[in-house]
């Protein structure tokens, strides 16, 4: 196969791509052109399901070739194979009838099935998938295929980071929509913080969430609402406005991925019986002015995504909003006493 043919083939494709947003559809052209182009007899796109109870399930997204009767490997396989996929880019089985490395050989061979080669598909250094293709006859890839199919495997893992981020925009859209909404038809301040609390929690698979808004008399921030935390933490003392918190409430995102080990963090030992490894603390507007803090906590490392930052701090912001709203109503309505009496407030909410 010539250099030209391995060119038009992806010129072709690229401008397919460049023509829907239809995931399915473009990956099932990719299968389609690794088929074509190398003269092949199938190929099958595998993408990690990371929803699975498996450390690793790879499941056929996308193929052509094969049929309805023939059967993939387990997640055995792609556990075994992706240490080495990684590592070298691609790997070769000669004989897939036979090859140890290989499960199914009697499929296999019903199938008409004699090379495999198959490559990673990736998203930002991170294996997400298997670009397989087979070939009905036994043979060698040369250097060029080799790097062709890694074209097309590059290529799917681009579309499925589209697609991805497409899905994840809208799905943090509904959230914090669903979640405004519910905040704009209260005013009742501690049932909207503290359903915030919940929501945070269930939405981005935390361990917890609280809300804390600042006493600027005692220097310190006291407790309005929580989700996910023992009474033994909530009670384990007051929470002096300083360090990350004083970070906070200056206005930056404070990020802690070991709490363990950061030294702004305190009450560090009720933390570790707590199972608290991760935080992130985010400021709460009213106004112009900080008036607390929203914390997320995670029982294990965690790398809090950009996404999942801004919605953290929209959903504050909005928090910020609600009380702004219930604080002037309350005075419209001269009853602030029963804002105090239900959540600790301050005077410069107002």
């Amino acid at each position: 196969m010539s250099t030209e043919s391995y060119f038009l083939a992806l010129s072709k494709l690229t401008k397919e791509v460049g023509s829907t947003e239809d995931q399915d559809k473009i990956l099932n052209l990719i299968v389609s052109t690794a088929v074509e182009t190398l003269k092949a007899k199938a190929a099958v796109i595998f993408l990690t399901d990371e929803d699975a109870e498996d450390s690793i399930r790879n499941i056929a997204v996308a193929q052509v070739g094969l049929s309805e009767k023939y059967v993939h490997a387990g997640p055995a396989h792609a556990i075994k194979i992706s240490p080495q996929l990684m590592k070298d880019g691609y790997m070769y089985f000669r004989d897939a009838t036979t090859d140890k490395r290989l499960m199914n050989h009697q499929a296999k061979k019903e199938e008409g099935i004699g090379s495999i080669l198959s490559v990673p598909v990736m998203d930002k250094g991170k294996m997400i998938g298997i670009l397989s293709l087979y070939t009905k006859n036994i043979r060698q890839f040369s250097k060029e295929e080799i790097d062709f199919l890694s074209i097309l495997a590059e290529q799917g893992g681009f579309v499925i980071e589209n697609a991805n981020l497409i899905k994840k925009l809208r799905n943090q859209l509904k959230k914090f929509l669903d979640l405004s909404a519910s905040m704009s038809s209260s005013l009742d301040v501690k049932t909207i913080i503290q359903a915030m609390t919940k929501e945070l929690v269930r939405e981005l698979h935390l361990k917890a969430a609280s809300v804390r808004l600042l006493d600027e008399e005692t220097l310190t921030v006291k407790l309005v609402a929580s989700f996910g935390l023992s009474d033994n933490y909530l009670n384990k003392g007051p929470v002096a406005a300083d360090k990350n918190i004083a970070k906070a409430l200056k206005g930056n995102t404070i990020y802690i991925k070991d709490v363990l080990s950061d030294p702004g963090i305190q009450y560090r030992k009720e933390k570790e019986a707590e199972g608290i490894v991760s935080m992130l603390y985010v400021p709460i507007r009213s106004k112009d002015k900080v008036i607390g803090v929203l914390n997320v906590y995670s029982s294990k490392p965690r790398e809090f995504k950009e996404d999942e930052i801004m919605l953290v701090t929209a959903l504050a912001y909005q928090g910020g909003l609600a009380i702004s709203n219930a604080s002037m109503y309350m005075m419209l309505q001269e009853d602030i006493k029963d804002l105090k009496d239900n959540i600790w407030s301050h005077k410069c909410w107002f």
